[in-house]
């Protein structure tokens, strides 16, 4: 199986379904002649043209809106934001058109679009530019949100997102592109809303997404050099949320600690303890616990960021925690 980069993945899968189905196009600023701000439209444009690579002025609203109508009339355009801090300014696209418009048309419009880039904080890129706005789009009935970790993920879950009859908003960790991983070759496609056991354990039940999955199994890691038999699970998609998978580890581990990189309130991993109390109450022993980043703009310091984000010590300080060895 050969090893690519989560962006060669990504650039994998956008071929792939670009060749399979005509009607599938992507549009974004510098997606073209540029290749991408993350060069994961390279050699697109070369091989579909201008007219299925598309580059757009600095209009966030603007281009969401396109491809919002675009989809409305049956073609399945991928849009990429720059970052999804930039997407604030074309939410409105998102909440009010894509994610409605099945709904207030009685079933007959759907929006077959993937709005899709980088999220989440890099290094030392400030507050405007190191938000995770997962939390946010799950929110919001109608859409679906994926995240995926790795690239094999990466490629798969694209793919399905790309098929998808309704509007999908694709977060891709923005430390992430020069990760390293076997990817299948060809059809490779992850059904949305299945979430993947990344390590098995019968302990402690890690939950965790995108960019955390990492940083939880490096906890794991350590962990088991301290007898502790983690099992970490990538939700991989946000919503729809993979319940079973989730409660399905609880029962067998009766500890649970949520690792994300959001803000606390109201967050992702609010929604799982929530989902775990209420359906798995009687399995725990102990109170879920949940890690997440700093509840402040990310600072630029690079001390206080570092300070910010989400660890494995962190990580493993909570499950200390859960079982009752802190």
């Amino acid at each position: 199986m050969p090893t690519l980069t989560y962006r060669d993945a990504l650039n994998q899968a956008l071929r792939e379904e670009m060749q399979r189905d005509p009607d599938v196009f992507l549009m974004g600023e510098e997606v073209g002649v540029y290749q991408g701000a993350y060069k994961v439209s390279r050699g697109l444009l070369d091989e579909f043209g201008p007219m299925r690579v598309v580059d757009t002025p600095i209009t966030e609203l603007g281009f969401a809106g396109v491809g919002v109508g675009a989809a409305m009339v049956g073609l399945r355009p991928v849009i990429e934001f720059m970052t999804w801090n930039f997407a604030l300014l074309a939410i409105d696209q998102l909440v009010n058109s894509a994610a409605k418009m099945r709904y207030m048309s009685g079933g007959q419009i759907g929006v077959p679009a993937v709005f899709r880039g980088p999220g989440g904080s890099a290094l030392q890129l400030g507050a405007q530019h190191s938000q995770a706005f997962e939390s946010w789009y799950a929110h919001i009935p109608g859409l679906k949100v994926v995240m995926p970790a790795t690239p094999a993920d990466a490629k798969g879950l694209l793919k399905s997102a790309i098929r998808d009859d309704d509007p999908v908003v694709f977060i891709e960790g923005e430390m992430l592109y020069n990760l390293k991983g076997e990817v299948p070759e060809g059809e490779h496609v992850i059904p949305l809303g299945k979430a993947d056991v990344k390590r098995p354990g019968k302990d402690v039940t890690i939950v965790c997404h995108s960019k955390t999955v990492a940083v939880a199994l490096k906890a794991a890691e350590q962990l088991a050099a301290d007898g502790v038999d983690a099992e970490v699970i990538d939700l991989r998609t946000i919503r729809p949320l993979d319940q079973e998978a989730v409660l399905g580890s609880v029962v067998r581990t009766h500890r649970c600690v949520v690792a994300e990189e959001g803000w606390p309130f109201a967050g992702v991993g609010a929604q799982v303890a929530d989902t775990i109390q209420r359906e798995a109450f009687d399995e725990l022993d102990a109170p879920v616990l949940r890690v997440t980043g700093a509840d402040v703009p990310m600072p630029y310091n690079k001390q206080l960021e570092k300070a910010a984000k989400v660890d494995p010590a962190r990580v493993i300080a909570a499950v200390d925690s859960v079982l009752y060895r802190d």
